[in-house]
């Protein structure tokens, strides 16, 4: 009988669907625990931590050290869920690589990764040099010995975490000369670690065993780069067949995943090439950050792209640093934490010295200069492979310093991402959204622009009990509102001051009616500084909606809005004719639940009056599939159908504080 046609025993098979089983539990689990980390990451926003951090806590919180919900053996079964994400990642930060503006702080680039080589490279062997009688595996070398480990340990101290950086370059809404230099040294460093790290260990290889010293090794690590760039250029053009389809916006996000994955398949492929004694290295991070450029200098699709990512990003930023979360070696920093805190000091002094050298010698002088190098501390994918690499290159004592490796980039990994904040907060060119204030005292409404519609609007508004404030930059609008005894104010400035002046730190609803520009320059003020709830704008011209969209704008098209108004009342009379008040004694209103008693409660539970109907839920920007078992949240945005009276009834029981 051949092997192909024998037939499978009964065990085999019950061990491959106990296999299937364990797997499909593990992705249960992870999943669900997932989504906790996104609350939890929310929450720690409000103590002033960046989302990522959330991620990596409740990651470390729920893995093999804490509670156990994920042991250590589960997490090799999710390992094509970071490739695959830490792939998107790699895509979406070369995408914000605009080379003509790389090209504009070229020099600024090259003098600063110079200067971090430098100075990392000598305060890092220093240090380890000087600690190598406290390293058990380093005891009773030669000197030689020591001091060829020691560099290459400076060597992986130089890496960074390029996923790091562009997820919360992302969550700070962060752009300008500051942040376009620390992406793109971040993203370019790699390749010089890579570079590095091989010559390294060829040294070590030819100090500690007596191997020759291969002289075309480098041209080898010359050639593997080459390589890897035309990879990602490869893959950037299969990016941009994806964008080319008419498909849903979930389907293409879901095959880049899927191409991101096959970047790690065709890597681990690349390593497993025999060439004599070398081996091919290629850097999976390299080939996506490549795509990703391509993807936005050298096709049509940029926009989309981005479009893609910016909706992506959250999801694919919380399964990743949750795994890092659950994957990090405590243990390893149990062991080795004096050693490991003495390194982390040794290489943030170097960054900002090799930072602050690099920037003066562009020509960088004051503050963004001393700041620079706290934007570098994060380290973790490719620090963790590099140790990794090296415990499989030399594995008599390989391992042991694996472990001090990683526990340094455990620690940087957890005080970096607030460093970073803090930094980028001080460069001036961090733009998140503002701390809400809490509104009080009713609906308010600010309406910036002064027309005929807007005067109607505010008469309409206000006989529905919404205090209006009506603001225009023009003295002559002003008469107008002023005229009609409407309460208005001047506008001397488009400032976050000068907003603020006219009330728009108390409203719950801003209405902008200027140009494109200016209506811009309001509500990025307002997200930015006031928490506004719910931002409308007049959008004029085509190329101003995906900026206002990134504010979670509420975007009207004068010349098609009336047209789109009538085409739903067409389609549906009921509806519409509550909009266009047909049905004069019913009214919809959105209402925030404060009611801290209703905390928990069913809908089905509320006690409402008959002639009022909640039609939807909206939770943290979500919106809720609402039926009568679902429960409110304070803070929940509750849209309500009725008669005045019975919508006045339900305002006082939603948003009434009987026990606070």
């Amino acid at each position: 009988m051949t092997p192909w046609s024998s037939p499978i025993s009964a065990s085999s098979l019950e061990a491959k669907e106990a296999t299937i089983l364990d797997t499909v539990l593990v992705l249960t689990t992870f999943g669900v625990l997932a989504l906790a980390a996104k609350d939890l990451g929310q929450h720690g926003q409000r103590l002033g931590l960046p989302l990522i951090s959330g991620f990596l806590l409740t990651g470390v919180l729920v893995g093999p050290y804490a509670l156990g919900l994920v042991e250590r053996e589960a997490v090799a079964r999710l390992r094509f869920v970071d490739e695959g994400a830490l792939a998107f990642i790699a895509f979406a930060a070369g995408g914000e690589l605009e080379l003509a503006e790389v090209r504009r702080f070229l020099r600024r680039i090259a003098t600063l990764i110079a200067g971090q080589i430098v100075a990392v490279l000598v305060l890092g062997t220093a240090a380890l040099l000087l600690l190598a009688g406290f390293l058990p595996f380093l005891q009773g070398w030669p000197t030689p010995a020591v001091l060829t480990v020691s560099v290459l340990g400076a060597v992986i101290l130089l890496a960074r975490s390029p996923s790091s950086a562009y997820a919360l370059i992302k969550e700070l809404r962060a752009r300008g000369p500051f942040t376009q230099t620390v992406l793109s040294v971040t993203v370019l460093m790699d390749a010089v670690v890579i570079l590095l790290f091989a010559a390294a260990v060829s040294t070590v290889a030819v100090v500690l065993e007596g191997a020759r010293f291969q002289g075309g090794l480098l041209l080898l690590v010359g050639f593997e780069i080459a390589l890897d760039i035309a990879l990602g250029v490869l893959i950037g053009q299969g990016l941009c067949l994806i964008l080319a389809r008419r498909l849903p916006a979930a389907a293409k996000s879901a095959l880049m995943l899927l191409l991101g994955y096959g970047v790690f398949l065709c890597s681990r492929l690349l390593h497993a090439v025999p060439l004599g004694s070398l081996r091919l290295f290629s850097e999976p991070l390299l080939v996506g950050m490549t795509a990703g450029c391509v993807v936005t200098n050298a096709s049509p699709y940029k926009a989309e792209f981005r479009k893609l990512v910016e909706d992506a990003s959250l999801t694919v930023f919380v399964f990743f640093f949750t795994l890092v979360g659950i994957s990090l070696e405590l243990d390893f920093l149990a062991r080795t934490w004096p050693v490991a805190l003495a390194l982390l000091g040794t290489r943030a002094l170097g960054l900002v010295l090799g930072s602050l050298a690099g920037g003066l010698a562009s020509g960088w002088q004051g503050k963004p200069s001393l700041l620079l190098g706290f934007t570098f501390l994060t380290q973790a994918g490719v620090s963790v492979g590099l140790a990794k690499e090296a415990a499989v290159e030399f594995p008599a004592w390989g391992e042991d310093f694996a472990t001090l490796m990683i526990a340094v980039v455990v620690i940087n990994q957890l005080i970096g991402p607030p460093l970073f904040k803090w930094a980028f907060f001080l460069a001036g060119e961090a733009h998140p959204r503002g701390t809400t204030t809490g509104l009080e005292g009713g609906h308010r409404v600010l309406i910036v622009g002064i027309d005929d519609q807007s005067l109607a609007l505010a008469r309409q508004l206000q006989e529905h009990g919404w205090p209006v404030t009506l603001a225009d930059t023009d003295a002559k609008r002003l008469e107008r509102a002023v005229a009609s005894e409407l309460h208005a104010k001047p506008l001397a400035t488009l400032t976050p001051e000068a907003l603020r002046a006219a009330g728009a730190e108390r409203a719950e609803v801003i209405l902008c009616l200027l140009d494109d520009e200016s209506n811009y320059a309001i509500c990025e003020a307002a997200y930015e500084h006031f928490a506004t709830a719910h931002l409308i704008a007049y959008v004029h011209e085509r190329p101003w909606r995906e900026r206002f969209r990134e504010l979670g704008v509420l975007i009207v098209e004068p010349s098609t809005a009336l047209v789109n108004l009538l085409y739903h009342v067409v389609r549906s009379p009921t509806a519409g004719s509550l909009f266009l008040e047909l049905e004069g004694d019913q009214d919809v209103i959105d209402l925030v639940v404060s009611n801290r008693a209703l905390h928990g409660l069913a809908l089905r539970d509320l006690r409402l009056p008959a002639d009022a109907l909640i039609l939807s839920v909206r939770r943290r920007g979500q919106l809720l599939v609402s039926h009568g078992y679902t429960r409110l949240e304070v803070g929940d945005e509750v849209t309500v159908m009725g008669t005045p009276q019975a919508l006045a009834e339900v305002q006082w029981l939603l948003e009434a504080y009987p026990y606070s």
